[in-house]
């Protein structure tokens, strides 16, 4: 019988991470996790099934811990899911953003570059990279304009993911996912944000709803769907970069208008727009095409916006005010 492959995880408590452990857990791989040490437990998303993983302490800015866990666990393949992925506190943190979502994948690539690990790498690219675009819609050939810290970081950690495969001959490859959401997204982030802030005011917890800008338009996603692309990537013979989008772009009104209509309600009624929740430099449309995802990888995302947007809701309507994020 055949050994298992064997998996590691960093950002494995995030949305992506924890629904991508229980992806490789169904295919038969022992699922390994890196985690932070902190005074408080921030485990719920991987809590009903945590039984099932290896999770060992460890931290992108510290490499000491890198090379204890790859040297003890020899993965066949290595997720970098971990990150300071909020673009807002990016601008108010940017020597973190930038210690923890650029350098932190160097001190990876290089701390198994050192112990021997040829596991296939995977690097959590982001759309945010686009930024200003130069193009739409956006695939693997154009150009970034990054508006950020984090979207800085995360061409940093693109490049030196590319120039592993290049100069070092590793299988690292880049997935450029464009926005994908869930019920396990953050709450900091406006899609949990509407929907945790409509649960409130269909329960009669709150009147008003304080967003930023409502015309960003973003190419919205079904996590679950952009894990599988995640674990596609890796199964290919040769490393290379994909854009994992759907293909639509929807502004952060519609979703607005998507969430309240389905519930009854006329958002204009409950939402104001706060200037504190403004970027200093707002990236205005992302819009990818997945057209080689789809070739290469056979992948096409299975959920659609109006069916994205409705579980959420639904999600957090039935958990108010239990909600976790």
């Amino acid at each position: 019988m055949a050994a298992k492959k064997k998996a590691l995880i960093t950002g494995v408590t995030g949305q992506d991470g924890s629904y991508l452990a229980e992806l490789l857990l169904q295919k038969g791989y022992e699922v390994h996790g890196l985690v932070r040490r902190s005074s408080s437990f921030n485990t719920w998303r991987i809590d009903h099934f945590r039984e099932q993983l290896e999770l060992h302490y460890g931290d992108l800015i510290d490499q000491n811990s890198l090379l204890r866990v790859l040297a003890k666990v020899m993965p066949d393949e290595v997720y970098n899911l971990a990150a300071q992925s909020h673009v807002a506190v990016s601008f108010e943190m940017p020597e973190y953003t930038t210690d923890v979502t650029g350098t932190g994948t160097l001190r990876m690539l290089d701390a198994m570059s050192q112990v021997g690990c040829k596991a296939r790498f995977y690097q959590a690219s982001s759309s945010e990279m686009f930024g200003l675009v130069q193009e739409t819609p956006q695939t693997e050939r154009t150009p970034f304009h990054p508006r950020s810290p984090y979207a800085i970081a995360k061409v940093a950690s693109y490049w030196t993911t590319i120039n592993f495969r290049e100069g070092h001959g590793f299988h690292a490859s880049n997935g450029i996912l464009f926005n994908h959401e869930s019920e396990r997204r953050g709450e900091n982030f406006v899609t949990r944000k509407i929907t945790i802030g409509l649960a409130a005011i269909l329960k009669g917890k709150a009147k008003e709803l304080r967003l930023g800008n409502l015309d960003a338009k973003r190419d919205w996603g079904y996590t679950p769907d952009y894990v599988d692309a995640m674990w596609r990537i890796l199964q290919q013979p040769k490393a290379d970069d994909y854009v994992i989008a759907t293909g639509e772009t929807h502004s952060v009104r519609e979703f607005l208008e998507e969430a309240f209509a389905y519930k009854g309600l006329d958002w204009r009624e409950f939402v104001v727009t706060d200037p504190r929740y403004l970027r200093p430099a707002e990236v205005d449309l992302l819009l990818g095409d997945a057209t080689k995802a789809r070739t290469v990888l056979d992948w096409t995302p299975k959920v659609g916006f109006k069916e994205l947007v409705r579980r959420m809701v639904d999600h957090d309507l039935a958990q108010y005010p239990n909600v976790r994020a």
